[in-house]
Parts: structure tokens; C-alpha cells; sequence
């Protein structure tokens, strides 16, 4: 289904989720391309970013931002052209990057929206290794994880946005990296592509054994953004003054309850206490957006330096953006996911 000229379709919340999302979560919508007003501007989609933090705004729990109403159009990072413009700092046919969500057009005051001019390369990257994940690589690892020469470094989810930039900046700055994936070609990427030192597959039946052997001087820097057994496997290899921060549990956005076992929480307070461990959440453009253009610059001469790789996962059609973003969080896919809109 192709984008049109007559018709906005939206993706819309039908409603919410018990554990993993279905299809029936989802509606699309037919509806009229907006108009816009006296200082606002008319936006085309052209690619849509899907993103673990998406799961969390399903629900209608208290958390970091408000969730998405029943009815209302699915949140997402979108990169658009502009179709009419009100707004006197706008013109006709630039790029910019916009929170329009899932859908193909868009209405924006200019509140928020970042140019990327009248006709960038790889406009997609500002969704992917120049927004958000790479942003949050960048805050996570060099800011909270401080991480030093000669440390030893773990990120799971290693091939994705943001653990493939945390690795290849851990490089960057000496250390010893190790990532953590999902299946032996993601393992290889890591290595041969990404430049890691050691993947180990977290389907292994002897994960924890092969973790242990990959870091035989302990774990420095944890970057976490799985949770689940992974880093019940990384506690107890944190050294002494070890960083870990955290930006997201992937693992455990579908869980309708506490996992099961034993209780943990005493396990985990006396490791940070007795190992004196800094273990720090953040948002990042909640605490990070005045630096971003710190960010950019170096993440733009790495890129240009070839000292940072980057893989996109590309899906076309706004339709798709459902069954994509259910199978995201079942990790399938291999890199930044973006949905081709236009």
C-alpha cells in the first residue's frame, strides 16, 4: 500500500496490550491529510523509527511519559519533508526530524523538529546512529560508564542501535569489549564487522560459562539494556567500582508479572554495596538534550573516519510497521528498524 496524496493513513492504538503485542493491538486508519494553521507546517513521512521504549507507552502505567491513549496515533520518531509551510522559519521541501508517529502526515508547530536541510545523505541516519540510539550510546557509555583504557566492557544486545555504538565507542577508547546477541550470525557481526573482541550468544546453554571465560579480569562497564538472565549472568562478574547504566529492559517489557525464582533484590543491593557499584537509569533527551551537539559532532567524524559502523534494518510500507515492531521485541531484527514510509 503506497502513500498517497489524498489520504493520511494512522496507525492508531486499538488497545492494550497483555504481554506480547498482536495484531489486534493495532488499527490502521483512513483519514483526511490535515490542514494546517497560521504558524504550523504540513509534514510528509518518509521513514519511521520503531523502538523498544514504544512497548512501555502501550500501557497505561505511571512511567517516564504518558502513555498513549486508546484511539490515539502510535508515538515514534519520524523523518519528514515539508509539504506546506505556515511557519516563517519552514520553507517547502525540507527535511526535518519530527515526533509525528505512525502515520504519513503529520501537523507540527516547529516545536522540537531538527533541520536536516534540502537534501541530506542517508536522511534515515538522524532515526538511528545520528538520533536517539546513537545519542543514547554515546550519553550512556562515556558519561555514566566512563569507561577508561584497558576495561573491560559488556553491552547485550550488541547488533542492535544501541549496543553496536556503545561497543565501537568502548573500542574507540581502549577497551576491552565483549558483546552479548542472539544467534551465532549476530555474534559473527559483532566481531568481524563491529570490531568487538568477544560475542557470546545468549541462547547458549552455557552462556554463563562462556561470559565468564570471555572476562577473565571481571566486567568494568556494563551497559544494560536487556535485563533478565543476561545480567543475572554479569553481577556477580562486576568488579570493584564497576559503572553500569541503564537505559532499557527489553527482556522484560512483554512480562505481566515478576519473573520467577527466588527473591534477588538483597543480592543485587549487597553486590553494589559491598563492590561500591554505580548503577545509573537515564532518558536521554530528558537528560542529555543540551549535549547533543557534542554528540553529533564526534559521532560525524568517527562515521566520516570509518571508526563507527552502522547497519539498518529497512521495512517498507507504513502497514507492516505492526508485525515489524512485534518481532522487534522478539529480536528479530538485525540493526536499527525503520519503516520506509514514503
Amino acid at each position: 500500500m503506497s502513500q498517497s496524496n489524498s489520504v493520511n493513513r494512522r496507525i492508531s492504538l486499538a488497545s492494550r496490550p497483555v504481554g506480547a503485542p498482536i495484531s489486534a493491538n493495532f488499527s490502521l486508519e483512513e483519514t483526511a491529510i490535515p490542514t494546517p494553521a497560521s504558524g504550523e507546517l504540513l509534514l510528509r513521512t518518509s521513514y519511521l523509527s520503531l523502538d523498544p521504549y514504544m512497548r512501555g507507552r502501550m500501557n497505561d502505567g505511571a512511567s517516564y511519559a504518558e502513555p498513549v491513549a486508546i484511539n490515539d496515533t502510535m508515538v515514534g520518531a519520524t523523518v519528514c519533508q515539508v509539504v506546506t509551510s505556515l511557519h516563517p522559519d519552514y520553507q517547502a521541501g525540507e527535511w526535518v526530524l519530527a515526533y509525528t508517529g505512525w502515520q504519513d502526515y503529520g501537523i507540527s508547530d516547529g516545536e522540537g523538529l531538527i533541520k536536516l536541510g534540502a537534501e541530506p545523505t542517508n536522511p534515515s541516519y538522524a532515526l538511528g546512529i545520528l538520533g536517539m540510539p546513537g545519542f543514547t550510546a554515546y550519553m550512556g557509555l562515556l558519561d555514566i560508564g566512563q569507561p577508561k583504557s584497558g576495561d573491560t566492557l559488556v553491552v547485550a544486545a550488541a547488533t542492535g542501535p544501541v549496543g553496536a555504538t556503545v561497543g565501537q565507542i568502548g573500542k574507540i577508547k581502549g577497551c576491552y569489549v565483549v558483546g552479548v546477541a542472539g544467534g551465532a550470525e549476530k555474534c559473527q557481526y559483532a566481531v568481524d564487522v563491529l570490531g568487538f573482541d568477544k560475542c557470546i550468544d545468549h541462547k547458549a546453554d552455557d552462556f554463563d560459562a562462556q561470559l565468564k571465560a570471555a572476562c577473565p579480569k571481571g566486567i568494568d562497564v556494563y551497559f544494560e539494556n536487556v535485563g533478565g538472565k543476561v545480567f543475572d549472568s554479569v553481577l556477580p562478574l562486576l568488579n570493584t567500582g564497576a559503572r553500569v547504566p541503564v537505559c532499557g529492559l527489553v527482556s522484560q517489557y512483554n512480562a505481566t508479572e515478576l519473573p520467577s525464582g527466588p527473591d534477588r533484590l538483597s543480592l543485587l543491593m549487597g553486590t553494589l554495596l559491598v563492590k561500591r557499584i554505580k548503577m545509573q537509569g537515564f532518558i536521554i533527551f530528558d537528560d542529555y538534550a543540551p549535549r547533543y551537539n557534542e554528540f553529533f559532532v564526534d559521532m560525524m567524524d568517527w562515521l566520516q573516519a570509518g571508526k563507527i559502523k552502522y547497519r539498518e534494518h529497512m521495512i517498507d510500507g507504513l502497514e507492516n510497521a505492526p508485525a515489524a515492531f512485534t518481532g522487534m521485541l522478539q529480536g528479530e531484527n538485525f540493526g536499527k528498524l525503520v519503516i520506509k514510509v514514503a
